[in-house]
């Protein structure tokens, strides 16, 4: 039997214990399909039923299930306070299986395509910039409380994506091998990533971009925020406003500054 055939077996197992719960339609299941995966081992399957469908997530089985889980633990307390994740409707985390709820395949990036204007640019990424504020004024003490965001953009971390920078863009990308020079800037750079690792930290999504938001019915849901982390508010909004799929026009950007900012 083909590996995926085998793995399609087994999710059509759990998804039927998932159906004796009550967790899922109790529909015949019509159709399972592969969906393309992320840069990770997790891989993805759309599920069909007569009047249903829902995505299964199979992850490497959880060894230790008492200890918080990177995705279930944080959508259940992103989704109780408000910000709009994907529904998990159920979990076997030993068997790395998660169910789902499907938010079909139109990223944000794929919804601005069918922009017309400035304005009706303007518009959605006003949505967003909302949307993000719910998730930077969840209250530190809730933050704290959940146990779950002990990481944080503190100056190692900082310093850990600098040098990710040198390594890949000066070293590997233009070719600058002046040891001297770039240990120059290096060290400017410590001074201004010393000064950032002090400021008020929020709660950031950690890789907040066109593709890592989802549009479904009109809605606007957050997913891959796995890896949310303590940092100023400051790195998400530059990650979405300085988006390297999509560029917003100039003056759209400095007006969702201004209103990210006012509010």
């Amino acid at each position: 039997m083909k590996p995926e055939q085998a793995e399609r077996f087994f999710i059509e197992e759990l998804f039927g214990q998932s159906r004796e719960k009550g967790r899922a339609s109790l529909a015949p299941l019509d159709l399972v399909d592969k969906l393309t995966g992320d840069a990770s081992t997790r891989r993805y399957y759309r599920l069909f039923t007569a009047d249903a469908s829902y995505v299964v997530c199979l992850d490497n089985p959880q060894q230790d299930t008492t200890q918080p889980h990177p995705f279930v633990s944080k959508q259940e307390f992103l989704s109780r306070l408000g910000v709009r994740v994907p529904a998990v409707y159920d979990a076997q985390l030993a068997k790395g299986y998660i169910l789902e709820e499907d938010l079909g395949d139109e990223t944000f990036l794929a919804h601005l395509a069918t922009v017309r204007d400035a304005a009706q640019e303007r518009e959605l990424y006003t949505r967003v910039v909302d949307q993000l504020l719910v998730l930077h004024r969840l209250a530190r003490e809730e933050v704290q409380k959940s146990g779950l965001f002990d990481l944080k953009f503190d100056l190692e971390k900082l310093m850990q994506e600098m040098d990710f920078t040198f390594k890949f863009f000066f070293t590997h990308f233009l070719k600058f091998t002046d040891e001297q020079k770039v240990a120059r800037l290096r060290a400017e750079i410590e001074v201004l990533c010393r000064r950032l690792a002090s400021q008020p930290m929020v709660l950031t999504h950690r890789d907040f971009h066109s593709r890592n938001i989802m549009v479904k019915n009109g809605e606007l849901i957050f997913i891959d925020f796995q890896d949310a982390r303590l940092g100023i508010p400051q790195y998400d909004l530059v990650s979405l406003l300085e988006d390297c799929y999509y560029e917003i026009t100039p003056e759209n950007r400095d007006f969702l500054k201004r209103r990210y900012f006012e509010k």
